[in-house]
């Protein structure tokens, strides 16, 4: 009876100590991640005086992932406690997802290291230290994720004990199928690295299609579609492939805007086209909005129906949308101030009727005649 007693004694304080193994790894897990937690915001503070842009990108990279690492190696060991314990058969699967679970938190930070450092980039190249493309880090930073988590899925299916010359194996062989059942994936993939490599337009561009009904502003470019905000503010979702079929404008790379209007006077003004024709040259030639080294023409053009027109051709320095019509309105009024200036009036639509002046009896009988 004592020595069951002694036996029972000896199990309870085994159990207890295994119990506050167990309770002690997850106490310092939880000390560790604040521990993590108190070191990462110093050292972020000091990252975030320094110029370079890559202490912070680190530092936000292992934010969040290196929490997740702690608590996975913590509950790892303390799960391999209790199955060196009780040798329940449900941890025997703690080993594989710890595996999994590391590889998981490496590319989480390794993906966040990439977010970083493409926003740093591009708020460095809107800022005007740097000179880099925008498109062209954000490409790189796709091609940079996805072979992140291509390499990571296949590390992870390795660790699980899936051959990964077999799955390429496999790959290669039902690529050819795959291609030909997602070939307009595929085209739409292609065509976006063709966007990116010949560089139309980038985000926050102005384009417009004379082919398609596509006009308005890039707000991203995708491997598979390109958004574009139209100008009354619907999103417009076209995919790659389209811009490999189609002409494409991008009116935010012109260097001027064009004013092509035509006027037209009255006829009994034909006396003062010329001069008034000379006056609107010069007053482009000295309107400072007005680039006088693009082409201007200010001529006599036609003698329309009810009409004598002139037109103007030329060109603005600014191309900014609001702008030009500022200056265009200004342009117009210039022109109506000239003409009125010089005693003629800008014509309008009008129709002028003539009646014979034989008296109506001796008309008739010519037209009873014709109708013989």
């Amino acid at each position: 009876m004592e020595l069951f007693q002694g036996f029972s004694l000896i199990t309870s304080e085994g159990r207890l100590h295994w119990v506050a193994q167990v309770f002690l790894v997850v106490l310092g897990t939880l000390v560790l991640a604040f521990a993590k937690r108190l070191v990462l915001a110093r050292v972020a503070g000091r990252a975030e005086k320094t110029a370079t842009p890559w202490d912070d990108a680190v530092v936000y990279a292992l934010e969040r992932p290196l929490t997740l690492l702690i608590w996975i190696v913590g509950l790892a060991v303390a799960a391999d406690i209790i199955y060196q314990e009780t040798e329940t058969a449900l941890f025997e699967v703690v080993g594989p997802l710890r595996d999994v679970g590391v590889i998981a938190a490496l590319t989480w930070a390794v993906l966040r290291l990439i977010k970083r450092t493409e926003t740093n980039m591009v708020r460095r190249s809107r800022s005007g230290e740097t000179q880099a493309d925008e498109t062209t880090i954000d490409a790189i930073a796709k091609l940079l994720r996805l072979a992140v988590v291509i390499t990571a899925g296949l590390v992870a299916l390795q660790t699980l004990g899936f051959s990964v010359s077999g799955v390429l194996a496999f790959g290669g062989i039902g690529g050819i199928a795959v291609g030909f059942a997602a070939r307009d994936l595929l085209a739409n993939f292609f065509g976006g690295m063709m966007v990116y490599l010949d560089k139309p337009f980038v985000k926050g561009e102005w384009v417009r299609s004379p082919d398609r009904e596509i006009e308005g502003t890039v707000e991203d470019i995708g491997w598979r579609l390109t958004v574009i905000r139209t100008f009354d503010h619907r999103p417009l979702y076209v995919p790659n492939s389209v811009f490999n079929q189609v002409s494409l404008e991008n009116p935010s790379r012109m260097t001027h805007r064009r004013i092509y209007e035509t006027i037209g006077i009255r006829y009994e003004d034909v006396d003062k086209m010329a001069a008034i024709t000379d006056a609107v040259r010069q007053m482009l030639l000295e309107h400072t909005e007005i680039d006088e080294s693009q082409t201007m023409i200010v001529n006599f053009n036609t003698f329309a129906a009810s009409s004598l027109n002139f037109f103007v051709y030329t060109f603005t320095h600014t191309t900014q949308w609001v702008h030009y019509h500022q200056v265009k309105h200004d342009v117009l009024l210039r022109i109506a101030d000239i003409i009125a200036e010089h005693g003629a009036e800008i014509a309008f639509p009008t129709t002028t009727v003539h009646f014979a002046d034989d008296e109506p009896g001796a008309e008739a009988p010519a037209i009873e005649e014709r109708a013989r």
